[in-house]
């Protein structure tokens, strides 16, 4: 039996071959991606079977096919969120937003290919009975690292994948964050630092960004306005303009205001926070089919929360 896992390209991704993306953002192994390409729908681009060597554009649909012995039951997933059901905080035919906790990854990569937000959403709609078609084709409208909680999008079709993504692109569709930082950042500002990725030889050889100043160096740009300041840290809503990764964390890092429980760029565990103290607590667009602004919102968990009592 066979499973297909699926990657939309974005913005981060472009002028990479087919074989990074699935290294780098599915975290397949070299094993897992030679075996897919024998098989003869084993890896595609936009459903047409490709080499791993091709160069990948924005918005091109990446496809690898696995074993089944490679991946469990996506349904135990329902068990690793906390035991409990997905929380959903809205859903009709063509979207759904579930509410994150923070330690499960946002779609099956190594050591997750079972027990990712992806895979708790199509758990949750075997579970309801629904075709298996609609199970399998959703697409995130974004994704959200492993430690940060917060609104996931996803969406149950391709056309509303494409068109949600135009309005990330648009800036139609924003995403508000809530992060407690240390010290006492400006009232209100926009960061605009270029980044890049390096290896962090000190943590595993983990993804880390630094300065960009090379010619892979990538624009980004975050803005951030204080909400309220406590004795040793901030809450401050951010959005950004661009989805690079770990930008919040890089960015507030930048200025020598880190997120507090942050071990990358901050100072680790503090003040009671355990992880990253990032939480994406409201998410506005416009829906694609009927035209409606929506206004998704999450509260901040529990284990942030405590702080700003």
């Amino acid at each position: 039996m066979k499973k297909y896992l699926t990657i939309t390209v974005r913005e981060q991704m472009q002028g990479m071959t087919v074989e990074k993306v699935l290294y780098d953002y599915l975290e397949l192994t070299k094993k897992q991606v030679s075996r897919a390409k024998f098989r003869p729908d084993g890896i595609c681009k936009n459903k047409v079977r490709c080499r791993v060597t091709e160069k990948v554009s924005m918005g091109d649909e990446i496809c690898i096919c696995l074993e089944t012995d490679e991946i469990q039951s996506a349904q135990l997933v329902l068990a690793k969120i906390q035991g409990e059901r997905l929380c959903i905080l809205y859903e009709d035919e063509d979207l759904i937003f579930v509410d994150k906790p923070a330690g499960i990854v946002s779609h099956p990569s190594k050591g997750h290919l079972s027990d990712s937000m992806i895979n708790g959403v199509q758990a949750y709609f075997e579970n309801e009975g629904r075709e298996k078609n609609e199970r399998s084709n959703i697409h995130l409208i974004g994704r959200l690292d492993k430690e940060t909680s917060g609104i996931l999008g996803i969406a149950k079709n391709s056309v509303t994948a494409e068109r949600m993504i135009k309005q990330r692109q648009r800036g139609i569709l924003i995403k508000e964050y809530y992060a407690l930082v240390k010290g006492n950042p400006p009232e209100e500002g926009i960061l605009e630092i270029p980044m890049e990725e390096m290896r962090d030889a000190r943590d595993g050889d983990k993804l880390k960004m630094k300065v960009g100043k090379s010619e892979n160096a990538k624009t980004a740009k975050t803005f951030f306005q204080v909400v309220k300041r406590f004795e040793k840290f901030s809450l401050v809503s951010l959005v950004i303009e661009t989805g690079r990764t770990h930008q919040i964390r890089f960015h507030m890092a930048s200025i020598g205001c880190p997120l507090l429980g942050d071990s990358f760029y901050g100072d680790g565990p503090e003040l009671g926070i355990s992880r990253t103290a990032l939480h994406a607590q409201q998410l506005t667009f416009t829906h694609p089919f009927c035209e409606k602004v929506m206004r998704i919102e999450s509260e901040m968990p529990k284990d942030l929360s405590f702080l700003l009592r």
